[in-house]
């Protein structure tokens, strides 16, 4: 691909007793670029977010993410990712720019440089009229959009998205993988998890997890050729019914 990798992951194995989470894992993710991270619930996705944002430590195997060791280093990866969840991150009993304000600190930016990023955020979003509002007033598109954005406020190396755009319109989830498709051309890498198939077409790569393996990986047109699939929604449903899978 050309493309630095950032992350990393290589006979990735996560166990809780004798349950065996993630599965001899491996993939790599390139600089820049948007990878889905697709499965069923219980598939292991969450489990393996966590281990590569340095909230969880792997059993074994090797993972760097932004040039650090998951197992060694979780703190510096820390601080060179964003995340974002569907429940969000913002404080609901704070305005939009104290928000901001407040994630800028915890992320170590000085105050002058967080006061200008703040500005031009605001400005970028159109959300000027709305710097000093609630975030429970507004609604749930502008919520994850200003999530999203503070999420990368710090320009990190990669962000993720953990089932970023559940429970909104599909205009509004137009509008919020716009911005994924800015941050990904300013060179941040987007790991984003979703649910809906119509997204992972968007991704310029997909990996499907089934009982803690990582099942297939490619690009949406790989995959739906490698599986004879019309869309990634009918190669996830032959890969989620084992009697369809031919390995």
């Amino acid at each position: 691909m050309g493309k630095q990798a950032v992350i990393t992951v290589r006979q990735l194995v996560k166990k809780f007793g004798a349950f065996t989470a993630n599965d001899h894992l491996s993939f790599d993710v390139y600089e820049g670029e948007i990878f889905g991270f697709l499965g069923a619930n219980g598939a292991g996705k969450t489990t393996a977010i966590r281990i590569l944002s340095g909230l969880s430590q792997p059993t074994s195997g090797s993972v760097r993410v932004a040039g650090f060791d998951a197992a060694r280093e979780p703190e510096k990866i820390k601080k060179n990712i964003g995340y974002m969840c569907q429940k969000f991150s913002l404080y609901e009993d704070l305005t939009v720019r104290e928000n901001i304000m407040l994630y800028g600190g915890i992320y170590g930016m000085p105050k002058k440089v967080i006061r200008e990023r703040c500005g031009e955020l605001l400005d970028r979003l159109q959300f000027s009229a709305y710097g000093d509002r609630l975030i429970a007033g507004l609604p749930l598109g502008f919520r994850q959009k200003l999530a999203f954005s503070v999420a990368v406020l710090h320009q990190p190396r990669i962000v993720f998205l953990d089932e970023p755009t559940g429970g909104v319109d599909p205009v509004a989830r137009r509008q919020f993988w716009e911005l994924i498709y800015e941050t990904a051309a300013a060179g941040i890498t987007v790991f984003v998890t979703t649910h809906y198939m119509d997204e992972a077409e968007y991704c310029d790569r997909i990996s499907i997890m089934s009982e803690g393996k990582i099942v297939a990986i490619g690009t949406p047109e790989e995959l739906k050729s490698t599986w004879q699939a019309a869309s990634v929604e009918e190669v996830f449903v032959k890969i989620a019914r084992p009697q369809h899978v031919t390995i």
